[in-house]
């Protein structure tokens, strides 16, 4: 399967107004991509649209909720009908509430279900066609490790991100089955340093964080380009994804010990926040336009996210790694 490059595209971002979206749409205009950004908050996409045209990139604007098919499909039209066609279609939109679950009402559960999951879902029912039309493509969902590893106060978008993970492995098999070459990926960021912590309902009385440590959220943009112009199933985002992806594999129950440790405890700040206080969980935050959010002092790089997008360099680490496993041995063998 063979992507176009990223200066031959047309991309739509979803949910491009602050944050992962924001910052992956500034980051394919940058490398000469045509894209359709979209959101809820016509003020930010705005602002978006004019930051992308005074580098002389070229983009437009769709104002859309993802919860009703109709206009998510309308996102998918307009692209076509500016640029021509559909190349790549990317998938960010999340709302979270942060509460016990059963301080969750039922109403609040199905919400975050309705965006968070069945956004998710009218976006590739809305690019498919697209993209089959342009007989190659890809769709490229952000998803979460979340949706490997559910977590505490988080019941409801750790359900919807099992259902992301569920739905496009299902849908992904289909088009394999059916010999169409559109490349299906899911991007698994760890805790990134968005305005997602800032603007989540609150029911814990404090403003709530991520469990430490954060990445950028460029590091994700970055993953999303790549994937873009590479075929990938699955991508895990910080060095941190990728260890609780293979500690939750091998043993389910200690990931439970480690959430009963620190799981709690780490995603509370002292900052006072009543469930009253601003937040995007219905509407949303119409003046934060962030790309980054409040915890930048928590923020480390990531080794693993480099390799991955440099084989040849993954691949000599890995031979030197070995080399030096087999050089340790034989010298404890001699010393033996």
């Amino acid at each position: 399967m063979k992507l176009k490059p990223i200066n031959q595209q047309v991309v739509s971002v979803v949910g491009a107004s602050s944050g992962i979206g924001r910052i992956t749409a500034l980051e394919f205009a940058r490398r000469g991509a045509k894209v359709v950004v979209s959101a809820r908050g016509e003020s930010k996409l705005k602002s978006l649209v004019e930051e992308i045209r005074s580098f002389g990139g070229e983009a437009t604007y769709c104002v859309a909720d993802v919860e009703v098919f109709e206009q998510v499909k309308a996102i998918a039209d307009k692209t076509v009908e500016v640029y021509g066609r559909l190349d790549t279609w990317v998938h960010v939109p999340a709302i979270g509430i942060f509460a016990t679950f059963d301080n969750t009402t039922p109403e609040e559960f199905k919400h975050v279900i309705d965006v968070d999951l069945m956004g998710q879902v009218y976006g590739a029912m809305a690019a498919l066609p697209h993209l089959k039309r342009e007989g190659r493509g890809a769709l490229i969902h952000v998803s979460s490790m979340e949706g490997r590893r559910s977590l505490p106060y988080q019941s409801a978008y750790s359900a919807a991100k099992h259902g992301v993970e569920g739905f496009i492995e299902a849908m992904r098999v289909e088009l394999q089955h059916e010999k169409w070459p559109i490349s299906i990926t899911s991007v698994k960021p760890a805790v990134i340093n968005t305005p997602f912590w800032n603007n989540g309902l609150t029911k814990l009385g404090v403003k709530p964080t991520g469990i430490p440590p954060y990445y950028e959220p460029k590091l994700v943009a970055d993953a999303i380009l790549y994937t873009a112009e590479h075929p990938t199933r699955d991508y895990l985002v910080g060095d941190v994804a990728k260890i609780l992806d293979l500690v939750q594999r091998v043993s389910p129950s200690l990931v439970d010990s480690l959430l009963l440790l620190v799981g709690f405890n780490l995603q509370h700040t002292s900052e006072p926040k009543s469930e009253d206080a601003s937040n995007n969980f219905y509407q949303p935050v119409a003046e934060d336009d962030r790309v980054n959010g409040d915890y930048g002092h928590l923020v480390i790089p990531s080794v693993s996210d480099w390799l991955d997008k440099n084989p040849v360099l993954q691949w000599g680490a890995i031979a030197a790694t070995a080399a030096l496993a087999l050089l340790v041995a034989q010298v404890f063998k001699e010393q033996g």
